[in-house]
């Protein structure tokens, strides 16, 4: 059953079934029986995973269940062999000491699973990476090897080389004279190539298979004293007591350039004749399986290692996955569930069927044999002094383990006195009719009914309203219930205010009634209002209000009545000291004076009635006294109001202001209409005869004197010529004179001496620059005042390269064009085009005499034709400045690119582009 929420009446459904009834124990605490991390009797010990050490784990099982090993490393003194203060922690400072007591933590520890970590830590392995489990292997037995080459004792120096260590020999024979030479090598595991086999035994007779030595791979002969066709071929001589089979399922793939896993099934028997291998016939050479080590996963570079391994004292199989160790039924070898495991591939063969006593795995990359053994297997003792360690750690296990039980007799025996408390009070919870009540808050209700989080102290603030009592709107978050249990809550957990039969506000249940009445009544005011605006007003009775408010004045009415009540709640925050709260109303606050209330459209920045009477209109008396009900604070303009004074003579400048600007355009446009329309420009690169000096502005003073003299009522006038953008911080120019012929001209613009002197006269310039040509006997030199700063214009240079190559969202232009045309087409890399540099270029765009605001259509409307591309080029050498902007060409599409992007990301980019062109 639910609660009904907005029911402050309604105690069903708010946590009390948890508590009625009979309750099991185990509810009223979250702590696991400690029993359950207990060692069982005849199991082994589990290694915990620290993240991606799984391999690590498996590793330490097996060598752990080698006897042999683990006796000599036991045998290995220690630094701490007289024994290690109880008051101090044991730390192993060796390898040796880090494999001797964990190996005796695994053999005798009362813990389910033990920590690695400090094994892993020695080690200098990363744990949140998985490494290569095989060559971790090589590593550490060659890193155990030399450790223990030191000690003085032979079975514990040569133990690795015992158990782990055979020879083989690489025995090569020349086909010339038969000499045969052999190189002896030691191995700690064979190495074998499972691609393309199926058994074992072939992996094994690949391995020693004869390979021949031709061409320019051919063998030099000693005895020939040249190169020779030869055959090499490995041989083995002698197999440790333990021998590692090291099955090469990761392998290097040429075309990824990554190493990859191979899930092939290879087939492997328990029982493994070695003698048709070996050199020598006449020893024994029987194995058998002791250990499969197993990877689940389709990566290399993923997936997770577990081992089944076999105990020698009772040759029963167990798999190790980490903390979990099982038992396989019937001490028999069972991999059918890890080979389940792995993931599908649509190009995965079925599993092969295996005899008795063999096997077969795509998971297994490492498989473990021991020499068959007559006698019986070894028992090996912990030493004394490691036991005392053991034995440490597990006084230490059993005091967790007590302390654990402890926790939860505690939790249960608080929760069977909450429990009894809950069943009493929850049956005298509801306030009787007639009794007295407190209102508490539903949220409190159901912590205090919730086992797993103890109850805080009781806080109604956030229930309150601006007055201090209860606010009306927040009945539905809060319960009734009887004095008595409210006066037993308040007694055992304490807070408040207390919230009884007179917490309920008055005044704002007054407030809200007032506000749901004046809600109700907004429908027929505003049909009232909308009858009277459609009577005539007359004589002086009427009131101004502004258009716009007018249009939505029901809107912010409603809005205005909504706002009242989160007032309300804001200064609710205040109160409670809630300096979020507090932030936010003032925020608020700063969002609603930027916005404009009612009639306040008509209001002219200095408080007055606005001058433009379009924005406003005359309503009648009636009108005003209904929309006055609703806005009491809106500014009030009776009809025969005066507008604002100084709003008019600001008016009255703003027209003789534009008067003014006009009549600047107009003769600045008749001084210089050929720099105006363009037209009769000199050219350096053709240098008029005429004169020998010219001057230079900057190109973006002209662009600007344009723009206000097309629209001097819209522009602010130009007033000076900032010729300083040209110049370097010493004062130098910036442009050689072949630059500003070709790339630099976009950048300045060139004035005839004569409009120089008018050009003076009309504006103010900070820094006058000129180019003379001066008539030699080797021909016309030009030079330029003030002359060129060449460190300056090597860092402007330097500069632009620079942007060229670093350039981010560029746009490039391309179009696919057919009869072996230019597929590609290349624009310089440019910024997007905003709309007033648009607006500004369509201007550009328009025929010479449509730029003139006083264009007279006097030749018929006609319009010129669009310059083609030839003629275009015309105009251009007679002087006439070029666009660079980019004209769009149909079927043409626009791509953003950078600096960084590399040839092929472009190409998978423009695919999509030339599709859709």
């Amino acid at each position: 059953r639910r609660n009904c929420r907005g029911n402050p009446n309604c105690l069903v459904g708010i946590g009390e079934h948890a508590w009625l009834g009979e309750i099991d124990e185990n509810s009223f605490h979250n702590i696991d029986d400690p029993n359950c991390e207990r060692r069982k009797k005849n199991a082994f010990v589990g290694l915990t995973n620290l993240g991606a050490t799984c391999y690590v784990n498996t590793f330490l099982q097996m060598w752990f269940l080698n006897l042999e090993l683990r006796q000599a490393l036991y045998l290995c003194p220690s630094a701490c062999g007289d024994g290690v203060p109880k008051d101090t922690d044991y730390e192993p400072q060796t390898i040796c000491e880090h494999l001797q007591y964990l190996f005796a933590l695994l053999q005798n520890s009362k813990r389910r699973y033990i920590d690695p970590s400090a094994f892993v830590k020695a080690l200098g392995l990363d744990t949140g990476q998985q490494q290569d489990a095989q060559e971790f292997s090589k590593l550490f037995m060659s890193l155990l090897e030399d450790t223990l080459s030191k000690q003085k004792n032979p079975d514990v120096r040569n133990i690795v080389q015992k158990q782990f260590c055979g020879e083989y020999a690489y025995v090569t024979v020349c086909n010339q004279c038969g000499r045969e030479s052999k190189l002896v090598s030691k191995f700690y595991e064979l190495e074998l190539n499972i691609q393309g086999h199926k058994q074992l035994t072939d992996c094994i007779t690949e391995f020693l298979k004869e390979e021949k030595l031709e061409g320019d791979n051919r063998y030099f002969c000693e005895t020939c004293q040249s190169k020779q066709n030869a055959t090499r071929k490995i041989r083995l001589l002698s197999l440790p007591c333990t021998l590692n089979l090291q099955l090469m399922r990761f392998v290097f793939d040429r075309q990824t350039g990554h190493k990859k896993k191979l899930n092939t099934y290879i087939g492997f028997s328990e029982l493994l004749d070695m003698e048709p291998f070996m050199e020598q016939k006449n020893g024994v050479y029987v194995y058998e399986l002791s250990a499969v080590l197993i990877h689940r996963g389709v990566s290399a570079y993923s997936g997770h290692y577990i081992a089944h391994v076999k105990d020698p004292q009772t040759g029963e199989w167990y798999k190790f996955n980490d903390e979990d160790i099982e038992k396989m039924e019937g001490k028999k070898l069972q991999l059918g569930i890890e080979e389940d495991l792995a993931e599908p591939s649509k190009s995965q063969t079925r599993k092969p069927k295996c005899g008795k006593g063999t096997h077969c795995s795509r998971n297994a990359y490492m498989l473990v044999y021991r020499l068959q053994a007559r006698e019986k297997s070894l028992t090996v003792q912990v030493p004394a002094f490691l036991q005392e360690l053991v034995e440490r750690d597990n006084c230490k296990f059993e005091e967790w383990c007590n302390e654990m039980a402890e926790m939860r007799k505690q939790s249960v025996a608080r929760g069977k006195i909450k429990h009894e408390e809950v069943k009493e009070l929850y049956q005298r919870l509801p306030a009787e009719a007639g009794s007295p009540y407190d209102f508490i808050s539903l949220e409190w209700l159901q912590k205090w009914l919730d086992e797993s989080t103890p109850p805080k102290p009781i806080d109604n603030t956030a229930c309150l309203c601006s007055h201090g009592k209860l606010h009306p709107d927040k009945i539905s978050l809060m319960k009734r219930i009887s004095e008595y249990v409210a006066d037993f809550f308040y007694r055992r957990y304490g807070g408040g205010p207390r919230l009884n039969v007179k917490a309920l506000c008055k005044d704002c249940v007054v407030e809200r009634c007032r506000i749901l009445r004046l809600k109700n009544q907004l429908n027929e005011d505003y049909k009232t209002v909308t009858n009277l605006l459609k009577m005539t007003v007359k004589g002086t009775d009427g009131f101004w209000v502004g258009k716009a408010s007018l249009r939505s004045w029901r809107q912010l009415a409603l809005e205005q009545l909504n706002e009242q009540d989160e007032d309300a709640e804001h200064s609710n925050g205040k109160m409670n000291g809630n300096a979020q709260n507090k932030d936010e109303s003032n925020e608020e606050k700063r969002e609603e004076e930027e916005e404009l209330n009612f009639n306040e459209d008509i209001v002219c920045p200095h408080g007055d009635l606005c001058i433009s009477e379009n924005e406003r209109r005359v309503v009648s008396k009636e009108a005003w006294e209904k929309l006055k009900q609703y806005f009491p604070k809106a500014p009030e303009f009776p009809n025969n109001k005066e507008c604002c004074s100084q709003c008019k003579i600001l008016e009255r400048e703003g027209e003789e202001n534009e008067a003014l600007h006009k009549m600047m355009a107009s003769e600045q446009k008749t001084s210089l209409q050929n720099l105006f329309h363009d037209k009769c420009r000199p050219c350096l690169g053709s240098w008029p005869q005429e004169t020998d000096e010219l001057y230079i502005v900057s190109q973006f003073f002209v662009e600007e004197w344009r723009k206000f003299v097309r629209r001097p009522t819209r522009c602010s006038p130009v007033s000076s010529i900032a010729n300083s953008v040209l110049l370097c911080p010493h004062g130098g120019l910036m442009f050689t004179f072949a630059s500003m012929t070709k790339e630099d001209s976009k950048h300045i613009a060139l004035i005839w001496p004569s409009e120089w002197e008018r050009i003076q006269k009309l504006f103010v310039v900070d820094h006058v620059i000129k180019i003379t040509r001066t008539q030699t006997a080797e021909g016309a030199r030009y030079a330029s005042e003030p002359q060129l700063c060449p460190e300056c214009r090597e860092g402007l240079l330097c500069q632009q390269q620079r942007d060229l190559r670093e350039y981010t969202q560029a746009t490039i232009y391309i179009h696919k064009v057919v009869d072996n045309k230019k597929v590609m087409k290349d624009a310089a890399p440019e910024l997007n085009v905003s709309s007033s540099e648009a607006e500004e270029e369509r201007e550009e765009n328009k025929p010479e005499g449509e730029q003139d605001p006083d264009f007279n259509q006097a030749n018929g409307g006609t319009k010129r034709q669009k310059l083609s591309h030839q003629s275009y080029i015309t105009y251009q050498k007679q002087g006439i400045r070029r666009s660079t902007r980019h004209r769009k060409v149909r079927g043409e599409k626009a791509l953003l690119v950078s600096a960084s992007q590399t040839l092929k990301e472009l190409k998978i980019q423009v695919r999509p582009a030339l599709r859709e062109a």
